[in-house]
């Protein structure tokens, strides 16, 4: 079935000769506009432009088609506008992507008091980043910056990645075998406790200990929960280690219902990011995303 968007991003095209300038006027990723065009094209059994540089020339189907769609498109762009008019306000639905802890953490309080619909979507950070280049997402929190020139990094906050473990650990044993300076010894006493880990990818635990021992670690945790806040949650239980970022655990620590165990010979800490493309409909509610994030998350 044929995509209405692709016409208008025919039309586009059509009337701006390239596909970043279609890409500016309709607000949305080049990468989209390429999407788009190749779809129609593939439904319509016919190409559409030729490439000359970077001019995007109409073939002779091309001028036939943008004949026969541009004054029937146009109409249906001024009901559009008309309609919307004489309707309740419209209410904007933005999407924004995160990591599931990074939600549970910040967000998940607000949501129902947001004057806007909102749809949250999980994923790893190369995928999102994708995503938002394409329009699927509106925003992104992150710690990696893409390189894709439609869009833009802020950094906000930052995150420390720490070791922390249940009140019932031995920190005062800990400390001893850290005044021996003895990476050997220090690697032998946290290997002999027991471990949490979560289903999805360890990374805070490879970056962590190949920061601090030079190698990744040569063992597995002993237990593995689905995510970093069940992680934070077992250890409330009293024993057992794990690497996670600071301020996911900063409450239970604070409360004494987990311990900060070491912080590493050298701290590991990621720069956060809000990622959104340049041109967009919804800096209105971009930018009440962020502000809860920055009064949540911000560093004094």
């Amino acid at each position: 079935m044929v995509n209405l968007e692709w016409y208008r991003t025919f039309k586009a095209i059509y009337k701006t000769g390239t596909l970043t300038g279609a890409a500016d006027s309709l607000f949305i990723s080049q990468p989209g506009v390429s999407l788009h065009l190749s779809s129609l094209e593939a439904y319509v059994g016919y190409k559409l432009f030729d490439r000359t540089g970077r001019k995007m020339i109409p073939t002779e189907r091309g001028k036939v088609l943008f004949n026969a769609v541009a004054e029937p498109l146009t109409k249906l762009e001024d009901v559009e506008k008309n309609f919307q008019k004489s309707t309740e306000k419209h209410t904007p639905t933005i999407s924004v992507g995160m990591c599931f802890e990074t939600f549970q953490t910040t967000l998940e309080q607000y949501v129902s008091s947001l004057p806007f619909n909102l749809i949250i979507s999980f994923g790893e950070y190369p995928e999102m980043l994708d995503q938002l280049d394409k329009g699927i997402l509106d925003l992104i929190i992150t710690p990696k910056k893409g390189s894709s020139p439609n869009i833009h990094h802020e950094a906000f906050s930052s995150e420390q990645i720490i070791l922390v473990g249940g009140k019932e650990v031995d920190t005062e044993a800990f400390k001893k075998v850290l005044k021996t300076k003895d990476g050997e010894q220090i690697e032998a006493w946290l290997k002999n406790e027991k471990w949490y880990g979560t289903t999805g990818d360890m990374e805070h635990l490879f970056q962590f200990w190949t920061l601090n021992f030079g190698h990744k670690p040569n063992f597995r945790p002993n237990y593995i929960v689905p995510n970093l806040n069940s992680i934070i949650r077992c250890l409330k239980g009293g024993t057992g280690l794990a690497v996670v970022p600071d301020f996911l655990c900063k409450n239970a620590i604070e409360n004494g219902e987990v311990k900060l165990i070491w912080e590493g010979k050298k701290k590991l800490e990621n720069t956060l990011y809000f990622g959104c493309r340049k041109k967009t409909n919804y800096q209105t509610e971009i930018e009440h995303i962020k502000g809860l994030f920055r009064k949540v998350m911000g560093k004094n």
